[in-house]
């Protein structure tokens, strides 16, 4: 939700084609301010939580319908469009069958709330229909919704980008360069969602895939608020981004957010800390090994610095060192039933030999990369942090290896003495 209220604040001060399309522009001036974007993700938002997430279509669209009037009078000069305004304040709560892009600005919310791609486009389809009932306004909203979903669960940028032109049909082989000369501010859904894909798909970060949207240019601020929705879901934010943007942010929108993080914490208490967000760390890696660029490499060491700030953790193959569980019974122990251990359990973590008899500690990046037959069947997570510091630290190991069965990234001693400054720095 925050990359949406960000993208529409940095984009506001270059909408209606002003800015000059450039990628180097300082984020937050005097001159931004959240627009009818943040309002109406907001007032999503809040009408998705009043719902619950198991309500059904009439619930949904009413609670959606009351809280989208409601905001909207609370915020009428955010700039809407005449006819989104019209319906907010009168009291007709028909829909005016729109295909304008305020269906995508709007739906991020739908895109994280829900347990299942079918129940997230269901919902986004209903945020989108209260108002953009035409075809093309519902494509706009589930789109988006849906890439979300797909990004907060680990999917690549190759996954959803191939979904997207699958599902929804729209045309992604233009890269920002051949949009960008003739690209101008347009409102509808068929000329704003196909550019705010691409933005997102030649980002390498959340910040840069803002700075796509001011290059191309157009309706900034409702480009910013869809590229940097799913941005936040692929990438993250850095806190710093967060910080500065919250002055921009009114008291009563800042609640609602923070109500909204608030209950996504509570449904998936075991994604803060967890190794679900390593899937960026790989997805570097990847494109490390296709382009095998220095700024790559710089791209992975600050993933893995944020990655340990956020108290992030890997799955770790470990090594019975007194075969402690060789010694169970496991006959005698029915699952759910506690028991103990007959002596102190040792563990250390399992290292790997290269062809040159060197040893590196292995670092996972998902469940997926440590089930491997030359591992161990003893997983447990560990701090990142504690990775980095044991690769770095110990005498007998040359540094560590990401995923060393696949994107096999090797990073010594040198590179994770960069790590630790940067994370002794924060």
């Amino acid at each position: 939700m925050y990359g949406a209220i960000i993208g529409d604040i940095v984009g506001s001060r270059f909408e209606f084609d002003r800015g000059g399309k450039t990628r180097e522009f300082k984020l937050f001036t005097k001159d931004c301010d959240f627009t009818d974007d943040t309002v109406m993700t907001t007032a999503v938002a809040e009408a998705l939580m009043e719902a619950g997430i198991d309500a059904g279509e009439e619930e949904v669209k009413n609670c959606l319908i009351k809280s989208m009037k409601k905001w909207g009078q609370a915020y009428p000069h955010a700039g809407y469009g005449a006819r989104f305004i019209h319906w907010v304040l009168s009291k007709d709560a028909e829909p005016y069958g729109s295909y304008g892009n305020g269906s995508a600005m709007r739906v991020s919310p739908a895109g994280w709330l829900y347990d299942t791609i079918e129940r997230t486009r269901e919902v986004a389809r209903w945020t989108a229909e209260v108002t953009h009932n035409h075809p093309e306004g519902v494509k706009g909203a589930e789109s988006l919704a849906a890439a979300i979903f797909m990004a907060r669960n680990g999917a690549s940028m190759e996954d959803i980008d191939f979904f997207i032109r699958e599902e929804f049909g729209y045309d992604l082989s233009r890269s920002l360069d051949d949009i960008r000369p003739t690209y101008y501010h347009v409102e509808d859904c068929m000329r704003t969602m196909p550019e705010a894909f691409e933005c997102f798909l030649e980002s390498e970060s959340f910040e840069s895939a803002l700075r796509n949207v001011m290059y191309i240019g157009g309706d900034t601020d409702t480009l910013g608020a869809i590229a940097g929705a799913l941005a936040e879901a692929f990438w993250g934010i850095p806190v710093s981004i967060i910080e500065e943007a919250s002055d921009y942010i009114p008291e009563d929108i800042f609640k609602v957010v923070n109500e909204f993080h608030s209950n996504l914490h509570n449904k998936y208490p075991d994604d803060i800390g967890d190794y679900r967000e390593n899937v960026h760390i790989k997805d570097v890696c990847h494109r490390l090994n296709e382009t095998h660029k220095e700024e790559e490499l710089v791209t992975l060491v600050l993933k893995l610095v944020e990655r340990i700030k956020a108290e992030g953790q890997a799955p770790t193959p470990m090594v019975d060192v007194n075969n402690v569980l060789g010694t169970l019974d496991l006959g005698q122990i029915t699952l759910g039933n506690e028991f103990c251990l007959g002596e102190e359990m040792r563990l250390r973590i399992f290292a790997l030999t290269d062809k040159n008899g060197k040893r590196w500690l292995p670092f996972f990046t998902n469940e997926e990369e440590v089930n491997h037959e030359q591992t161990t069947s003893l997983i447990l997570n560990m701090p990142i942090r504690m990775l980095v510091e044991d690769g770095y630290e110990c005498d007998t190991l040359e540094g560590i290896v990401i995923n060393p069965f696949s994107d096999n990234i090797l990073l010594g001693k040198e590179i994770l003495g960069i790590v630790m400054k940067k994370i002794g720095e924060a």
